[in-house]
Order: structure tokens, then C-alpha cells, then sequence
């Protein structure tokens, strides 16, 4: 199942703006948006598997990119959870 307002709030991270907000002050950036508490504990916890079923993948690829995290980590956390 998609969450719009997960992949609006990934969408919108491409903005390199709020991509820098985003990294300083998250949880200010994730008021705007009504996400599920449980969506908000995974973007936290950078649950790649919870976040994949739930968004697109190139949404989800850039996300994660924006944040920092690095291909193989990605990559591991996608496959292994």
C-alpha cells in the first residue's frame, strides 16, 4: 500500500532546501506533513523495508540519499532489514 503523504514529504526532499532542513531539524519538517506515528518511527529508525512498501522506489533511493546514507548500507538494509 502507498502513503501520499510519505512519498509527497520524499518528493518535496528533493528540494535541496528542504533536504538541508530536513537533515537539520527533521522533526520540524515532518510536522507539515500527517504522517502515521509508525511511519515517523520508521523514518527514524531508517527502516528501509517498512518505508519501501509504503513509497516509490526512486522516491525511496533519493530519500535515502539526500539523508547520507550510503549505497551499500542501502542496499544491506533493503535486503536484511
Amino acid at each position: 500500500m502507498r502513503d501520499y503523504w510519505l512519498s509527497k514529504l520524499f518528493f518535496d526532499l528533493q528540494s535541496p532546501a528542504l533536504a538541508a532542513e530536513f537533515r537539520a531539524e527533521r522533526d520540524k519538517v515532518l510536522a507539515r506533513y500527517p504522517l502515521d506515528e509508525h511511519v515517523k518511527r520508521a523514518i527514524a529508525e531508517h527502516d528501509v523495508p517498512f518505508l519501501a512498501e509504503r513509497t516509490n522506489p526512486y522516491l525511496l533511493r533519493y530519500y535515502f540519499f539526500a539523508t547520507g546514507m550510503k549505497d551499500d548500507e542501502f542496499i544491506r538494509r533493503l535486503n536484511h532489514g
